[in-house]
């Protein structure tokens, strides 16, 4: 049986090979999310990306392409490179203690226009409505509205990552994003999985992540694609 540490070299893959199976899109040993969860592929050998990105683009007019250390190959009369993003891994190592003041909610259905809304707001990117699928997403409600959460995303039998953690510009620097994600924390080793988050290399949110106890393990880069 495979371990927590090997699937963490590759996470796109083997949570599309279990928890996320749902979701998967498989192109000549290439694997993909469905195109409306999450735009990320993963694979292990490189030289079967250039045909299963051209297959992939014909629905996603962009995507990534999740990985430690290989490099895509791509057919460049159908996709073209964006840009590379130099991320870094996260593991927690041990909870640091956290009070937790606010009244965080499990959010159900009801809230993924706003989840959509205040993550496109802060964050705008490549979060879709249905990546909610994914995972539980916690939040904080204040003034009758959304303006705080913390969500997963990639797992397996085996680790959860916590992603999406964003805060409206009206409530920083109020301890919202650190009461979520130790919350959001807690809730995955209640399940037995380890915590896991990614973010880019020199993202100010590092330091958050260390004081709550994650410690940067590996690099996960990000090779962003769009049609041709």
């Amino acid at each position: 049986m495979i371990n927590v540490e090997d699937q963490l070299k590759n996470p796109v893959w083997h949570s599309l090979k279990e928890t996320h199976k749902k979701f998967a899109v498989n192109s000549n040993g290439v694997q993909f999310y469905h195109h409306e969860v999450c735009p990320f592929g993963a694979f292990f050998d490189e030289t079967k990306t250039a045909e299963a990105s051209s297959e992939y683009v014909k629905k996603s007019d962009s995507f990534f392409f999740v990985s430690e250390n290989q490099t895509p190959i791509i057919d460049e009369s159908k996709v073209l490179l964006d840009r590379k993003i130099d991320g870094c891994q996260m593991v927690l190592n041990k909870l640091s203690e956290v009070e937790i003041t606010e009244d965080i909610v499990l959010l159900d259905e009801t809230f993924i226009d706003e989840i959509y809304d205040l993550v496109w707001l802060v964050m705008p990117g490549y979060y879709k409505k249905r990546t909610f699928e994914m995972g539980n997403y916690y939040g904080v409600i204040k003034d009758g509205k959304l303006v705080s959460i913390a969500g997963q995303r990639m797992q397996t039998d085996l680790f959860i990552e916590i992603s999406a953690v964003v805060t409206h510009p009206d409530y920083t620097r109020k301890g919202l994003a650190k009461q979520l994600i130790s919350h959001n924390t807690k809730e995955i080793l209640k399940a037995n999985k380890t915590p896991i988050l990614h973010t880019n290399k020199g993202n100010l949110a590092i330091s958050l992540y260390e004081k709550l106890g994650f410690q940067l393990t590996r690099d996960m880069n990000w090779w962003l694609y769009h049609k041709k």
